[in-house]
């Protein structure tokens, strides 16, 4: 699940729970707004504690006067 996933079934969720006064047999909007609501909050924690701390690598290579040239390889971490 993306991040924009957990936000649409967020906001769809509080939609069913909060705004629609609908009455189906069989069927509480309410309570299935709540599992939306619930699912969509679970799925933007998780998108962020997954893809939050990721790590990029970037390789640059320089010579000794600074020029980049096949010479020396350095790898910086970069974090986000």
């Amino acid at each position: 699940m993306r991040l924009g996933t957990g936000i649409v079934l967020l906001a769809l969720g509080a939609i069913l729970t909060f705004a629609l006064r609908v009455d189906l047999n069989g069927v509480d909007l309410q309570v299935v707004g709540w599992i939306l609501m619930i699912v969509g909050a679970l799925g933007i924690v998780l998108e962020l504690a997954v893809w939050g701390p990721r790590q990029r690598r970037r390789v640059t290579q320089t010579d000794a006067y600074g020029t980049e040239a096949p010479v020396r390889r350095t790898t910086t971490d970069e974090r986000y």
